[in-house]
């Protein structure tokens, strides 16, 4: 089966592309006529395969992690296509192996939606697992957030050596309890900044409402301490180091702290396979650094463009906490402000979590735009936040040609869901230099 899957996967990939399909049609042809094509192919791994889940940040955290890994001189295969189905992972594998299936790495780093990561880890174990919290993300796909919390135990449960968790989520915490046996590594937060990551039950507590008396705190391998405005400190092996940062948003700068344990932890294990590390026997904590202030925004996830000499940001939200952390990150003073809302699958159907957002910090300045398919019930939530309203277009692209034509002397912002930002990708890359994903 392996002569034809892969000649057949690379055809159907070359053939998708120059139609300008979806990424994902490949992998759902070799899936189905050739099942054991991506255990078969990531279990040749020297360093085996590292899963990054949770409800936000996986794109930018697995995008630090594999520009992190690869300063450490290890070659690395990832799904950078952004597809996080198991289907986009056989994709991204197609364009990798050669035509018998041999992949040229040394490790995996894969981006996995909660409830396909169950499906992939049943098909490959991996050997390392970060998990990054779990926060009422579509709902109607994956049912009480308490389910998803079991998504993310399951894979921690078939992760075979070391798995990665926040300290700061208690239902993420919680899953070291059912992993014994397993190394546990925790990414955590200085408590001057706890305030701005509640979690779940925090941000639904009603105001005035007594806080349980949380546990104690396990260790942490590596604490975010402070974030600047262009820099941030992280804490390891008993040493605050500070270094800069191209990555925008405090939400990105915690996942920073993700991504540096997950590197750290595969870096040692690196050393001890005799891999590119040159004896080590602790991770390049410097390397590391260094790397991690060269990182960009992953697209659509605080992504800076220019638009006539002007930037224009764009900024991913799909549930309350991703939209909060982002008008907290983005201050809307000085900029023009769109938001383009839509309730596509990928998206998520059901955005009355719209409601649990509060938009008071739009109110100098209103929003000049509003889009996407569910556009008037983004009008509606902001006339009870009395946030001003410019014009309302259902239809993205001239949405977006009146929000850049009508404010051409001022910076500009897009807050916008996944489909949204897929589609004002597509129209922007008609007039300025957009990042291709591939």
């Amino acid at each position: 089966m392996l002569y034809i899957s892969v000649p057949l996967g690379k055809f159907v990939r070359r053939v998708s592309r120059l139609r300008g399909g979806g990424s994902a049609l490949p992998g759902l042809v070799v899936e189905k006529i050739d099942p054991g094509f991506m255990k078969r192919t990531l279990s040749t791994l020297p360093l085996g395969v590292a899963v990054v889940s949770g409800t936000n940040g996986k794109t930018t955290t697995t995008k630090m992690v594999v520009e992190l890994l690869e300063s450490q001189g290890l070659k690395v295969f990832t799904n950078r296509t952004g597809s996080n189905f198991t289907r986009g992972v056989a994709a991204a594998l197609l364009g990798e192996v050669d035509w018998r299936g041999r992949l040229d790495a040394d490790v995996a780093v894969l981006e996995l939606d909660e409830a396909h990561a169950v499906h992939f880890v049943n098909q490959v174990p991996p050997r390392y697992c970060l998990l990054l919290n779990v926060l009422r993300d579509q709902l109607d796909r994956f049912g009480e957030i308490d389910k998803t919390a079991q998504l993310l135990q399951h894979i921690a449960s078939k992760t075979t050596g070391t798995v990665v968790l926040n300290r700061e989520d208690p239902r993420v915490a919680r899953i070291a309890d059912t992993v014994a046996g397993l190394e546990v590594r925790y990414f955590g937060l200085d408590d001057s900044l706890l305030s701005t990551f509640p979690n779940d039950d925090e941000m639904r507590a009603a105001p005035g409402s007594p806080v349980p008396a949380a546990p104690a705190k396990p260790h942490a391998d590596v604490v975010l301490r402070r974030v600047g405005a262009a820099d941030a400190d992280f804490e390891y092996d008993g040493v605050t180091a500070t270094t800069a940062m191209k990555l925008r948003g405090v939400y990105n700068i915690f996942n920073a702290a993700a991504a540096l344990t997950l590197a750290r932890a595969i870096a040692v294990k690196d050393a001890a396979s005799g891999l590119p590390a040159q004896g080590q026997k602790a991770a390049d904590n410097d390397g590391l650094l260094a790397a991690l202030s060269q990182v960009a925004p992953a697209f659509g996830r605080g992504e800076s463009l220019v638009v006539d000499g002007l930037p224009l940001d764009l900024v991913l939200v799909k549930n309350p906490s991703g939209f909060r952390l982002g008008l907290k990150s983005f201050p809307a003073a000085g900029y023009a402000t769109m938001i383009a809302i839509n309730d596509n699958y990928a998206d998520g159907r059901d955005m009355s979590w719209l409601w649990d957002v509060e938009f008071d910090t739009l109110r100098d300045g209103g929003v000049d735009q509003l889009s996407g398919s569910r556009a008037y019930d983004m009008a509606l939530r902001l006339q009870y936040d009395d946030v001003a309203i410019g014009a309302v277009e259902t239809e993205i692209a001239p949405a977006l040609a009146a929000f850049i034509s009508g404010a051409r002397d001022k910076p500009k912002r897009i807050f916008c869901t996944y489909t949204a930002m897929l589609a004002i990708r597509r129209e922007l890359s008609k007039i300025t230099t957009v990042e291709v994903v591939s």
